[in-house]
């Protein structure tokens, strides 16, 4: 946990240091983006993959600081090879990012990016044998990650992103590593 709380200090002392020094011809930001995610959960007696999608909305304050609002689904992930003891899980989940942008090149097309956050996640758990019920279990994530983003032209870019989501208060999972790419539409004049 001291890691974790480290890490997200670190990201946010690094989104927040190139504000002073923002140019006053950057503009405001809106955008709206969908991303495909790969992730690999750590559970207690299984590690699942998902395939999932996700839709956010968010802003650039200025060349180097963003929020953005997320909603993720995912599809199930079956793991057991027993019709006893096979487990079908899904996830969903929502929450608010914090991204801090490291623009390169003469152009400023091509962008590092920092990223920390939180979100709710809500897993869905159902067994193959009638004995057992399945049933849901909420809790947050807490989310760092690290990336890059390369604008195509004002209103089109594209990002990838690697991100850690430690788990809190979700029964049997541990934290998951996330995986995307998507596409990002800006609202820009």
């Amino acid at each position: 946990m001291k890691k974790s709380l480290m890490l997200a200090a670190a990201a946010l002392a690094l989104m927040t240091a190139g504000q002073a020094h923002a140019d006053e011809d950057f503009k405001y930001t809106p955008y709206v983006g969908i991303d495909y995610t790969y992730s690999n959960a750590y559970a207690d007696s299984m590690k699942p993959n998902y395939n999932s999608g996700s839709v956010n909305v968010g802003t650039m304050y200025n060349q180097f600081f963003g929020t953005e609002l997320f909603y993720q689904y995912s599809d199930s992930a079956t793991k057991g090879k027993h019709f006893d003891d096979r487990t079908k899980t899904s996830f969903q989940a929502g929450g608010l990012d914090l991204f801090g942008y490291l623009p390169l090149g003469c152009e400023r097309r091509f962008h590092l990016l920092g990223t920390a956050g939180v979100g709710m996640y809500r897993f869905r758990k159902s067994y193959e044998s009638p004995a057992i019920k399945g049933g849901h279990d909420s809790g947050y994530g807490y989310r760092l990650g690290a990336g890059m983003m390369y604008d195509i032209n004002d209103k089109w870019s594209v990002r990838a992103l690697a991100r850690h989501v430690n788990l809190d208060k979700v029964e049997g999972f541990d934290h998951m590593m996330e995986y995307s790419a998507g596409i990002r539409y800006s609202f820009y004049d």
